[in-house]
């Protein structure tokens, strides 16, 4: 891995005064100015000289530079036009930065990601951050790895076990293993938000746990498990998928899976199987 140790400290307050710009509170920005945390994010990622990296929110470049130092190609997506100059002021002496004005979820992640098995690394706004992980996961070119720094609670959310499961925790999970490296207090960003962040590691598994024929039912399952989270299996699923009771009930007793538990308990694997058992009753 390349030495970073020659990249300068960069101001991002001095940065946006030189262009007469200030933080957009509508685009969630939060720009990373800590070095060590830049730093850490840079070697959790682990990249080579032969990796494509995808960056979503570079701001005004501070992370980016790290990636540069090390990767083949840089593409670094950025939604908010008026940074797009500042950037290029920034990242100038960096020829391997491809620099895209656009917003990620409309991205042609084919397109400008040519490389299987690129990475992505990003400090990410927070209101977009279950978006950006369904964007990413489900794309036709999902990464290998990704290494992102969000919301502390949603990092730790994103990672829970069984009995703490959430809708967001599974959508991730059945694509690949996330972990926490580290956490990030506020104060390494300006402006200082109100909650600390973590540094996120998912590492893509090469095939999802729902194979594809059950993916769209396996979301549908979850959704209405979790539409009603206090209620039981039985009567989440019967409200969410419009079915009566009696029938999500031998739905769930056929997958083994006890009525009377909540979402927040059923693994992924039992997910499968209710998703399998319900797709025999569509087709007996």
């Amino acid at each position: 891995m390349n030495d970073t140790s020659n990249i300068p400290p960069l101001n991002p307050v001095a940065v946006l005064k030189r262009f007469g710009l200030r933080p957009e509170k509508k685009l969630g920005q939060n720009f990373l100015q800590d070095p060590r945390a830049l730093e850490r994010i840079f070697r959790a990622a682990g990249i080579s000289r032969d990796d494509t990296v995808l960056e979503i929110g570079p701001g005004v470049g501070s992370l980016t530079r790290y990636l540069a130092a090390a990767a083949r190609r840089v593409v670094a997506v950025e939604l908010d036009a008026d940074l797009i100059e500042p950037l290029r002021w920034v990242l100038e002496p960096y020829p391997n930065i491809h620099l895209v004005n656009a917003d990620i979820l409309d991205l042609d992640l084919v397109e400008w990601v040519e490389q299987p098995g690129y990475l992505v690394v990003a400090n990410i706004p927070y209101h977009i951050t279950s978006a950006i992980f369904r964007r990413l996961l489900e794309s036709q070119s999902p990464p290998r790895r990704l290494v992102l720094t969000v919301q502390k609670e949603v990092a730790e959310r994103i990672c829970a076990g069984p009995g703490d499961y959430s809708l967001l925790a599974l959508s991730v999970q059945i694509y690949g293993e996330p972990r926490i490296e580290e956490v990030v207090p506020a104060a390494a960003f300006h402006p200082v938000p109100k909650v600390d962040s973590a540094i996120l590691r998912v590492e893509v598994y090469s095939e999802p746990r729902i194979p594809l024929e059950h993916r769209t039912a396996f979301f549908q399952l979850i959704k209405a498990g979790f539409g009603q989270k206090r209620k039981t299996l039985r009567n989440s699923l019967s409200a969410g998928l419009h079915l009566p009771p009696v029938t999500t009930e031998k739905l769930l007793t056929q997958a083994g899976i006890d009525p009377k538990r909540r979402a927040e308990t059923v693994h992924i694997e039992e997910w499968l199987s209710l998703c399998e058992n319900q797709a025999k009753g569509k087709s007996s």
